[in-house]
Parts: C-alpha cells; structure tokens; sequence
C-alpha cells in the first residue's frame, strides 16, 4: 500500500537523506470496505479543522464519542439527532490502517457502517444538514467535550483446538487503560465519562476512575469535580438500529450520587424517556453485570437449542415446529430455535468476560462455568454444520460440486462479519470443495477473509449450482418472495440445504421435498 524508493549513490545515505525524510516520504492508507477509497492516514494532528467545526457549532454543547464502531457511530448520530438539537458531536478513533476509514467517510458524507434500518440513513442525512457531526483522530477534542461517551472495543482473546474447545481466555486491559488514559490526559476537570462499552464488572472503579484520578492530578486539577457513569447499550445492527438506542429501556449508574445524575440528566435529552423510563441500579458494578448477565443468558439458551438440535436431527423430529408449539406458552416464549452458531461481537466473549472479572477482580475461583460453556458449545455450532452439510453431499454424491452460500454476517439485516459462523463453516467448507461463492445483500468485502461478496441476489444466482447453503436469516432473501422464484430457473438439480430456518418448504418449487432435496438444520428425517 505504500511505496518507498530510493536513488543509490556512493555517497552515505545520510548525506542526501536524513532517517526522519525517508520516514516522513512513506505514506500510509486506511481503505474502506464501504466504498473502496483509500484514505492517506496522516501524520500531523487535526486542531484547524477541529477548531473551525467547533467554532460552526460555538451555540452547542460538545459531546465526544470515542470510537467508531457499529455502537460508537450510530450513537453519534442519535446525539447528533437529539430533538433540542443542543449538541455538536466529534466521534474520534485511531489514525490506523484498520480505522482511519471510518474518519474519512464519516467526514466524506458516507456511512461507516451498512444496515437495513432506513432510519440510519435518515439520522445521518440530518446530521449532515445541521452540520453538527465530524470525526476525527485528534484526542485533543476530549479538553473541549462536555460529555464523553465510550464504545471502544474490549475483545477477549480465546485459543481454542480445532475442535473449538475452548483452551484459555484472556481479558487484555491494556488498550483500553491506554484509552482511558488518552481522555484523562486533556479532558476537562468536571467532564462527564459515560461508558458504554461491555466491560468486565469492576472495571469503571478499578481501571477507569483510578486512571481518570492519576492523569488529573499529573495535571494539578481536582480529582472530586468529574463525573463517571456506566450505562450500557442493547444495540440490535438490524432493522431497529437506531430505535434500540433512541426507544429502548436503557440501565445506569454513576461512582456516585452526582455521576448517576448527571448521566440521567444526559440521557433523557437523546433517548425517549417518557416512552421507555430510565432504571437506575445502585453501583458500576451492577449495571456492568448486568450487560454481562443479559449476554450470558441469551448465549446459553442458544446452546441449549444446539443440543436439542442434534437431538431433533438423530430422531426424526421437526425441532422447528417442536419449539412453535411450546412457544405457545407465555414462560417459554423465548425458547431459540436452532442455527448455524453465534456470532457478533457480545454473545461470543461476553460470558467469558464475565468468568474473567469474578477471578481476576472478585477472587471466585473456578470462574463461570456454565456460561463459559455455553460459549465454547456455540462454537462449536459451524462445526456440527459443517458436518450436517457434509453428510446431506456424501450421500448425494456431490463430492466435487459447485456450492454457493448465501449470507455471510453473523445475523440478518446486518453487514456485520465480526465473529460470524459462517466464517469458521466456510473456513471448514472451503478446505473440502473448491469452488465456493457467497452473497450477501449488505456485505460486499468479508474483511477477516479478504474476500469480495455478491450482493446482487439476481446475478449471484445466474451461477450454475449443485447446492445452494443459506447461511444467514437475512429477510432480503424473502421480499416479494424473490428467491423463489429465482430458484425455479437455478436447474432442477440444486440441492438447499437451510442452516437458519428461513426458507418456506411449501413455496419452493414443486420438486423440492423436505431431506430429499431440501434440507433444514434441526429437522431430521422420519423413515416412517
């Protein structure tokens, strides 16, 4: 990406180039996935356009977003959109490879981040019409910020075998503490630190607030006038992204009295409070266990299904209509159906996180174990699928077959591939059959693949293939019942295997009978 090249003479280098001209004449790009663009990363700080936005915005009262992530950028266009229109935002990442591309199309008029909710679309055109939302990579924005809002990302690193059993796990704090770091250096001292990244419990009072105290104090100002609040995001990427910010129940807290009221205060003016009230728990630690507990839980009724799956799969049973029929009864509406495995960036680390904070901050020994299961038997999901796929190909003798996948994000109406289990089956796939393709409507580049994605429905169906694999729910699939009637001209002979429970039976085309040619994940075949 970059390129460097240098004239040899007999003379030292030194006499026609110094080390900082070589350094300063190589040049460093951030591509973006969205649209393609290379974007130079720069090397000097941003203060002119940082200071002409602020000077646009003087009648607003600055909130700083650190991170751009799918939480990060999408809260600050609901700030940006809040109804009194009181706030200029700044949403701030790093000068990076990886990031630096989420500034410049943020800033070049182009979403960051793609979704079937048409209101992000919306939020970001009227951000851009009141010229109240910028990126960038200065942190000298937190000595201006009023409020400071964090959705950085804090991953938990998991080595597993190749079995997907998990082996160990990991919390790394450092980059986070960095981060924290990074805000108490400049920001001002009675500022307002919200949190909303998923945070091991114990974090806000021993990592945050001890970080904050340091750096003010190198600094020569108060350590009692800043506020720190914790409140955690339920963010849904799909087709409610902005109203599970904006109209969604929302849990708090703060280090203190004044902390939990200055964040009430802050939220009731950007989430509709009348409609879903405010709950307020009475320390850091308990709102960040709750995020951590709600994840957890979610996580191991999905594994719970994994097991039923299979259970369905060896005995002949539909576990599809099993689980409608018991849904029926109100205590039990929440009973999963069952699917290729989880992904995403909360249910696939947020149990472990959970089992990391209750040893390494509470001394519990032994940790979580139940919800550290639940993890590593939904990882192990792709790989029972792999398996299902596998078996349904043998015994129709498709060993060598042209296979297309349908869905690469990890949940429907999403163009979100972090952690998705479609990775970890194509991984499985691809080491058997060569000549895979896939389609997603909202995914264009598989960036943990480095792989280009179709996202025209019409044309990735104009491949001859032997079997068709559905790998995400996405709804798209669905509309005006458009892949059925693309499947009706694909040939008789392709084979569907669905991984997700999307596709109606009785809308297929009248060759397709269930586990002859069609075929559904937690749905085994009866021989009577």
């Amino acid at each position: 990406m970059c390129c460097l090249y240098i004239k040899h003479n007999k003379a030292p280098l030194a006499n026609k180039y110094s080390i900082e001209k070589v350094v300063s004449i190589v040049k460093k790009y951030s591509k973006s996935p969205i649209t393609g663009e290379n974007y130079l990363i720069p090397q000097s700080n941003d203060r002119n356009a940082l200071s002409l936005f602020l000077d646009k915005n003087r009648a607003r009262e600055l909130i700083a977003v650190q991170g751009l992530g799918f939480v990060g950028t999408v809260m600050s266009l609901v700030v940006a959109n809040s109804d009194g229109d009181q706030y200029a935002v700044v949403g701030v990442d790093q000068a990076t490879s990886n990031s630096y591309w989420k500034i410049g199309d943020i800033n070049s008029g182009v979403l960051p981040v793609v979704s079937s909710d048409p209101l992000v679309e919306e939020f970001f055109k009227e951000s851009k019409k009141r010229k109240n939302l910028y990126a960038t990579y200065d942190t000298e924005t937190f000595s201006h910020a009023n409020v400071i809002i964090v959705d950085i990302n804090l991953d938990v690193t998991k080595v597993r075998d190749k079995d997907n059993n998990i082996q160990s796990y990991d919390v790394p704090m450092g980059g986070f503490k960095a981060a924290m770091g990074a805000i108490g250096e400049v920001c001002k001292e009675d500022v307002l630190i919200l949190v909303e990244t998923t945070v091991p419990p114990g974090t806000c009072k021993k990592i945050v607030y001890p970080t904050i105290v340091e750096k003010l104090k190198s600094r020569g100002l108060a350590t009692d006038k800043f506020k720190l609040g914790h409140s955690y995001e339920r963010v849904m990427p799909g087709p409610n992204y902005i109203n599970s910010i904006k109209n969604f129940y929302r849990v708090y807290s703060g280090m203190n009295e004044a902390s939990a009221d200055a964040v009430e205060k802050f939220l009731k003016t950007v989430i509709s409070t009348d409609e879903y009230p405010l709950t307020r728990l009475k320390t850091t630690e308990s709102t960040e266990m709750a995020k951590v507990l709600e994840n957890s839980y979610r996580a191991m009724n999905i594994s719970f299904a994994i097991e039923w799956s299979r259970f369905a799969e060896n005995s002949g049973v539909d576990l599809y209509e099993v689980i409608d029929a018991i849904r029926l009864r109100p205590t039990h509406a929440n009973l999963m159906y069952p699917g290729i495995g989880v992904g995403g960036y909360c249910l696939t680390k947020d149990p472990l996180m959970a089992s990391w904070a209750s040893e390494q901050f509470f001394d519990l020994d032994g940790g979580l174990q139940s919800s550290v299961k639940a993890v590593e038997k939904n990882d192990k999901m792709p790989m029972f699928c792999f398996d299902f796929v596998s078996n349904i190909l043998k015994q129709h003798d498709r060993e060598s077959t042209n296979i297309g996948l349908l869905g690469v994000a990890y949940g429907p109406g999403i163009g979100d591939t972090r952690s998705s289990p479609v990775e970890d089956f194509y991984n499985r796939l691809s080491s058997k059959y060569d000549n895979i393709k896939c389609h997603d409507p909202y995914v264009s580049m598989w960036a943990e693949l480095d792989l280009e994605i179709e996202t025209s429905l019409e044309i990735f169906l104009n491949n001859k293939f032997d079997v068709l694999i559905v790998t995400t729910g996405h709804n798209d699939y669905l509309k005006n019942n458009a892949i059925y009637e693309l499947i009706e001209f694909a040939g008789k002979g392709v084979i569907i295997i669905d991984t997700v429970g999307l596709l109606d039976l009785q809308k297929l085309p009248a060759q397709y009978t269930q586990n002859n040619n069609f075929f559904v994940l937690g749905v085994g075949h009866n021989e009577e």
